[in-house]
Protein backbone atom coordinates (compact mmCIF):
# COMPACT_ATOMS: atom_id res chain seq x y z
CA UNK A 1 0.00 0.00 0.00
CA UNK A 2 1.46 3.35 -1.04
CA UNK A 3 0.88 7.00 -0.12
CA UNK A 4 -2.37 7.52 -2.03
CA UNK A 5 -3.82 4.44 -0.35
CA UNK A 6 -2.87 5.80 3.06
CA UNK A 7 -4.75 9.00 2.29
CA UNK A 8 -7.76 6.88 1.33
CA UNK A 9 -7.83 4.94 4.64
CA UNK A 10 -10.25 7.36 6.38
CA UNK A 11 -12.66 6.94 3.47
CA UNK A 12 -12.26 3.15 3.70
CA UNK A 13 -13.32 3.30 7.35
CA UNK A 14 -16.37 5.42 6.50
CA UNK A 15 -17.49 3.00 3.80
CA UNK A 16 -16.85 0.03 6.11
CA UNK A 17 -19.20 1.59 8.65
CA UNK A 18 -21.83 2.34 6.01
CA UNK A 19 -21.69 -1.20 4.66
CA UNK A 20 -21.92 -2.68 8.17
CA UNK A 21 -25.06 -0.62 8.79
CA UNK A 22 -26.54 -1.75 5.48
CA UNK A 23 -25.88 -5.38 6.45
CA UNK A 24 -27.66 -4.80 9.76
CA UNK A 25 -30.70 -3.61 7.85
CA UNK A 26 -30.45 -6.54 5.43
CA UNK A 27 -30.07 -8.98 8.31
CA UNK A 28 -33.32 -7.77 9.76
CA UNK A 29 -34.97 -8.26 6.37
CA UNK A 30 -33.55 -11.52 5.02
CA UNK A 31 -31.04 -12.95 7.49
CA UNK A 32 -27.85 -11.71 5.82
CA UNK A 33 -24.80 -11.70 8.11
CA UNK A 34 -22.14 -9.66 6.29
CA UNK A 35 -19.75 -8.94 9.17
CA UNK A 36 -18.50 -11.17 11.99
CA UNK A 37 -16.59 -9.45 14.78
CA UNK A 38 -13.59 -11.80 15.03
CA UNK A 39 -13.27 -12.11 11.26
CA UNK A 40 -13.39 -8.34 10.78
CA UNK A 41 -10.86 -7.78 13.57
CA UNK A 42 -8.49 -10.23 11.87
CA UNK A 43 -8.92 -8.52 8.51
CA UNK A 44 -8.23 -5.09 9.98
CA UNK A 45 -5.19 -6.42 11.85
CA UNK A 46 -3.85 -7.96 8.63
CA UNK A 47 -4.40 -4.64 6.89
CA UNK A 48 -2.57 -2.68 9.57
CA UNK A 49 0.35 -5.13 9.53
CA UNK A 50 0.51 -4.90 5.75
CA UNK A 51 0.74 -1.10 5.92
CA UNK A 52 3.62 -1.22 8.41
CA UNK A 53 5.52 -3.90 6.49
CA UNK A 54 4.73 -2.21 3.18
CA UNK A 55 6.21 1.07 4.37
CA UNK A 56 9.56 -0.60 4.99
CA UNK A 57 9.39 -2.74 1.87
CA UNK A 58 8.43 0.32 -0.18
CA UNK A 59 11.76 1.97 0.59
CA UNK A 60 13.59 -0.99 -0.93
CA UNK A 61 11.28 -0.96 -3.94
CA UNK A 62 12.09 2.70 -4.54
CA UNK A 63 15.79 1.83 -4.66
CA UNK A 64 15.20 -1.12 -7.01
CA UNK A 65 12.90 0.78 -9.38
CA UNK A 66 15.14 3.87 -9.32
CA UNK A 67 18.16 1.73 -10.25
CA UNK A 68 16.28 0.16 -13.16
CA UNK A 69 14.98 3.57 -14.28
CA UNK A 70 18.53 4.97 -14.18
CA UNK A 71 19.99 2.27 -16.43
CA UNK A 72 17.12 2.46 -18.92
CA UNK A 73 17.60 4.65 -22.00
CA UNK A 74 13.84 5.30 -22.11
CA UNK A 75 12.03 8.18 -20.43
CA UNK A 76 8.26 8.55 -20.11
CA UNK A 77 7.21 12.21 -19.70
CA UNK A 78 5.07 12.58 -16.58
CA UNK A 79 3.58 15.86 -17.78
CA UNK A 80 1.80 14.37 -20.81
CA UNK A 81 -1.42 12.34 -20.90
CA UNK A 82 -0.50 9.44 -23.18
CA UNK A 83 2.19 7.91 -20.89
CA UNK A 84 -0.38 7.79 -18.08
CA UNK A 85 -2.99 6.15 -20.29
CA UNK A 86 -0.42 3.57 -21.39
CA UNK A 87 0.69 3.10 -17.78
CA UNK A 88 -2.90 2.43 -16.73
CA UNK A 89 -3.15 -0.53 -19.11
CA UNK A 90 0.39 -1.78 -18.41
CA UNK A 91 -0.17 -1.65 -14.66
CA UNK A 92 -3.43 -3.56 -14.97
CA UNK A 93 -1.77 -6.20 -17.15
CA UNK A 94 1.06 -6.50 -14.61
CA UNK A 95 -1.54 -7.01 -11.90
CA UNK A 96 -3.32 -9.69 -13.92
CA UNK A 97 -0.05 -11.60 -14.43
CA UNK A 98 0.93 -11.28 -10.76
CA UNK A 99 -2.53 -12.22 -9.54
CA UNK A 100 -2.80 -15.24 -11.80
CA UNK A 101 0.63 -16.58 -10.87
CA UNK A 102 -0.27 -16.01 -7.21
CA UNK A 103 -2.96 -18.65 -7.66
CA UNK A 104 -1.04 -21.04 -9.88
CA UNK A 105 2.40 -21.18 -8.23
CA UNK A 106 2.45 -22.31 -4.63
CA UNK A 107 5.24 -20.11 -3.29
CA UNK A 108 3.26 -17.10 -4.54
CA UNK A 109 0.00 -18.56 -3.25
CA UNK A 110 1.57 -18.89 0.23
CA UNK A 111 1.48 -15.09 0.43
CA UNK A 112 -1.76 -14.44 -1.46
CA UNK A 113 -3.80 -17.09 0.39
CA UNK A 114 -4.14 -14.54 3.21
CA UNK A 115 -6.52 -12.48 1.11
CA UNK A 116 -8.77 -15.48 0.47
CA UNK A 117 -8.82 -16.83 4.01
CA UNK A 118 -11.96 -15.03 5.18
CA UNK A 119 -15.27 -16.85 4.88
CA UNK A 120 -17.03 -13.49 4.67
CA UNK A 121 -17.11 -11.07 1.79
CA UNK A 122 -17.27 -7.42 2.72
CA UNK A 123 -15.12 -4.30 2.52
CA UNK A 124 -12.99 -5.43 5.46
CA UNK A 125 -11.96 -8.45 3.36
CA UNK A 126 -10.25 -6.03 0.97
CA UNK A 127 -7.94 -5.01 3.83
CA UNK A 128 -6.94 -8.61 4.64
CA UNK A 129 -3.56 -8.30 2.93
CA UNK A 130 -0.36 -10.41 3.05
CA UNK A 131 2.55 -9.67 5.32
CA UNK A 132 5.03 -11.02 2.73
CA UNK A 133 4.82 -8.51 -0.17
CA UNK A 134 8.10 -9.46 -1.87
CA UNK A 135 6.43 -11.74 -4.44
CA UNK A 136 4.87 -8.79 -6.29
CA UNK A 137 8.05 -6.86 -7.02
CA UNK A 138 9.24 -8.62 -10.23
CA UNK A 139 5.98 -7.97 -12.06
CA UNK A 140 6.19 -4.17 -11.96
CA UNK A 141 9.97 -3.85 -12.32
CA UNK A 142 9.79 -3.85 -16.16
CA UNK A 143 7.81 -0.63 -16.03
CA UNK A 144 10.88 1.15 -14.66
CA UNK A 145 12.89 -0.22 -17.57
CA UNK A 146 10.27 1.24 -19.91
CA UNK A 147 11.11 4.68 -18.53
CA UNK A 148 8.49 5.16 -15.83
CA UNK A 149 9.69 6.93 -12.71
CA UNK A 150 9.10 5.00 -9.47
CA UNK A 151 6.57 7.53 -8.20
CA UNK A 152 4.51 7.07 -11.35
CA UNK A 153 4.45 3.30 -10.87
CA UNK A 154 3.45 3.65 -7.21
CA UNK A 155 0.76 6.20 -8.07
CA UNK A 156 -0.89 3.92 -10.61
CA UNK A 157 -0.67 0.94 -8.26
CA UNK A 158 -2.42 3.05 -5.63
CA UNK A 159 -5.24 3.96 -8.01
CA UNK A 160 -5.74 0.26 -8.77
CA UNK A 161 -5.73 -0.74 -5.09
CA UNK A 162 -8.24 1.96 -4.15
CA UNK A 163 -10.54 0.84 -6.97
CA UNK A 164 -10.25 -2.80 -5.90
CA UNK A 165 -11.27 -1.98 -2.33
CA UNK A 166 -14.80 -1.28 -3.56
CA UNK A 167 -15.04 -4.63 -5.36
CA UNK A 168 -15.32 -6.49 -2.05
CA UNK A 169 -19.02 -6.13 -1.35
CA UNK A 170 -22.25 -8.04 -1.72
CA UNK A 171 -24.31 -4.87 -1.43
CA UNK A 172 -23.93 -4.12 -5.17
CA UNK A 173 -25.49 -6.64 -7.51
CA UNK A 174 -24.53 -5.75 -11.09
CA UNK A 175 -23.78 -2.67 -13.16
CA UNK A 176 -25.07 -2.04 -16.71
CA UNK A 177 -23.73 -4.51 -19.28
CA UNK A 178 -21.10 -2.22 -20.92
CA UNK A 179 -19.47 -1.62 -17.52
CA UNK A 180 -19.57 -5.31 -16.62
CA UNK A 181 -17.99 -6.17 -19.98
CA UNK A 182 -14.96 -3.88 -19.59
CA UNK A 183 -14.39 -3.33 -15.89
CA UNK A 184 -13.88 -5.59 -12.92
CA UNK A 185 -16.96 -5.26 -10.73
CA UNK A 186 -18.19 -6.64 -7.39
CA UNK A 187 -20.04 -9.33 -9.32
CA UNK A 188 -16.88 -10.45 -11.15
CA UNK A 189 -14.78 -10.31 -7.99
CA UNK A 190 -17.28 -12.34 -5.96
CA UNK A 191 -16.64 -15.07 -8.49
CA UNK A 192 -12.91 -14.75 -7.89
CA UNK A 193 -13.37 -15.21 -4.13
CA UNK A 194 -15.77 -18.12 -4.53
CA UNK A 195 -14.73 -21.69 -3.71
CA UNK A 196 -17.41 -23.14 -5.99
CA UNK A 197 -15.92 -25.53 -8.55
CA UNK A 198 -17.22 -23.27 -11.32
CA UNK A 199 -15.41 -20.26 -9.88
CA UNK A 200 -11.95 -21.60 -9.00
CA UNK A 201 -9.09 -19.71 -10.66
CA UNK A 202 -11.25 -17.18 -12.45
CA UNK A 203 -11.45 -13.38 -12.83
CA UNK A 204 -7.95 -12.23 -11.93
CA UNK A 205 -8.37 -8.68 -13.21
CA UNK A 206 -7.64 -5.54 -11.21
CA UNK A 207 -9.52 -2.57 -12.66
CA UNK A 208 -10.30 -4.21 -16.00
CA UNK A 209 -11.86 -7.58 -16.76
CA UNK A 210 -10.70 -7.56 -20.40
CA UNK A 211 -7.54 -9.57 -19.64
CA UNK A 212 -9.65 -12.44 -18.28
CA UNK A 213 -11.80 -12.34 -21.39
CA UNK A 214 -8.70 -12.33 -23.61
CA UNK A 215 -6.82 -15.09 -21.78
CA UNK A 216 -9.74 -17.42 -21.07
CA UNK A 217 -10.06 -16.99 -17.30
CA UNK A 218 -13.38 -15.12 -17.21
CA UNK A 219 -16.44 -16.56 -15.50
CA UNK A 220 -19.73 -14.69 -14.97
CA UNK A 221 -21.58 -14.82 -11.65
CA UNK A 222 -24.21 -17.50 -12.18
CA UNK A 223 -24.51 -19.03 -8.70
CA UNK A 224 -24.10 -17.80 -5.14
CA UNK A 225 -20.43 -17.78 -4.17
CA UNK A 226 -19.18 -19.69 -1.13
CA UNK A 227 -16.26 -17.71 0.26
CA UNK A 228 -12.99 -18.70 1.87
CA UNK A 229 -10.74 -21.64 1.01
CA UNK A 230 -11.88 -25.03 -0.17
CA UNK A 231 -10.63 -26.22 3.21
CA UNK A 232 -10.70 -23.32 5.63
CA UNK A 233 -7.97 -22.82 8.21
CA UNK A 234 -10.51 -22.09 10.97
CA UNK A 235 -8.48 -19.53 12.89
CA UNK A 236 -8.67 -15.82 13.58
CA UNK A 237 -5.08 -15.57 14.77
CA UNK A 238 -3.42 -13.05 12.41
CA UNK A 239 0.04 -14.62 12.68
CA UNK A 240 -1.40 -18.00 11.74
CA UNK A 241 -3.37 -16.45 8.89
CA UNK A 242 -0.23 -14.70 7.60
CA UNK A 243 2.17 -17.65 7.65
CA UNK A 244 0.23 -20.93 7.78
CA UNK A 245 0.86 -21.81 4.14
CA UNK A 246 4.59 -21.18 4.40
CA UNK A 247 4.68 -23.71 7.24
CA UNK A 248 2.78 -26.18 5.10
CA UNK A 249 5.17 -25.66 2.18
CA UNK A 250 8.15 -26.26 4.45
CA UNK A 251 6.60 -29.45 5.82
CA UNK A 252 5.93 -30.81 2.34
CA UNK A 253 9.41 -29.93 1.10
CA UNK A 254 11.06 -31.65 4.08
CA UNK A 255 8.97 -34.79 3.57
CA UNK A 256 9.46 -34.95 -0.22
CA UNK A 257 11.98 -37.34 -1.75
CA UNK A 258 14.25 -36.00 -4.47
CA UNK A 259 14.98 -32.47 -5.61
CA UNK A 260 12.34 -32.61 -8.33
CA UNK A 261 9.56 -33.32 -5.85
CA UNK A 262 10.86 -30.70 -3.43
CA UNK A 263 10.83 -28.08 -6.17
CA UNK A 264 7.38 -29.25 -7.21
CA UNK A 265 6.01 -28.41 -3.77
CA UNK A 266 7.46 -24.90 -4.11
CA UNK A 267 6.88 -24.01 -7.75
CA UNK A 268 4.02 -26.32 -8.70
CA UNK A 269 0.37 -25.50 -8.23
CA UNK A 270 -0.95 -25.10 -4.67
CA UNK A 271 -2.29 -28.67 -4.80
CA UNK A 272 0.71 -30.18 -6.54
CA UNK A 273 1.64 -33.72 -5.58
CA UNK A 274 4.10 -36.11 -7.26
CA UNK A 275 2.33 -37.47 -10.32
CA UNK A 276 -0.57 -35.03 -10.04
CA UNK A 277 -1.23 -31.58 -11.45
CA UNK A 278 -2.62 -29.16 -8.86
CA UNK A 279 -3.95 -25.70 -9.53
CA UNK A 280 -5.41 -22.67 -7.83
CA UNK A 281 -7.63 -22.56 -4.80
CA UNK A 282 -8.66 -26.17 -5.16
CA UNK A 283 -5.10 -27.17 -4.50
CA UNK A 284 -4.81 -25.17 -1.29
CA UNK A 285 -6.88 -27.69 0.60
CA UNK A 286 -4.22 -30.35 0.70
CA UNK A 287 -1.75 -27.80 1.98
CA UNK A 288 -4.01 -26.51 4.72
CA UNK A 289 -4.84 -30.05 5.74
CA UNK A 290 -1.19 -30.83 6.25
CA UNK A 291 -1.10 -28.37 9.13
CA UNK A 292 -4.50 -29.01 10.74
CA UNK A 293 -3.14 -29.98 14.20
CA UNK A 294 -1.24 -26.69 14.32
CA UNK A 295 -4.41 -24.80 13.37
CA UNK A 296 -6.22 -26.33 16.30
CA UNK A 297 -3.41 -25.33 18.62
CA UNK A 298 -3.52 -21.74 17.41
CA UNK A 299 -7.30 -21.66 17.74
CA UNK A 300 -7.12 -22.64 21.37
CA UNK A 301 -5.10 -19.47 21.95
CA UNK A 302 -7.09 -17.15 19.67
Amino acid sequence: MHDLVLFAVPFFIVFLALEAVSFKVAQAEDGMVGYERRDTTTSLTMGFGSVVIGAVWGLLLIIIYAALYTVSPLRMPSGELWPWVLLFFLDDLCFYAYHRISHEVRVFWASHVVHHSSQHYNLSTALRQPWVPITAAPFWAPLALLGYQPWMIFAMQSVSLIYQFFLHTERIHRFPRPIEFIFNTPSHHRVHHGTNDLYLDRNYGGVLIIWDRLFGTFEPEDETAVYGLTKNIETFNPVRVAFHEYGAVWSDVRAARGIRNKLGHIFGGPGWQPGLKGRGLAGSTAKSASSEPTVAAWDSQS
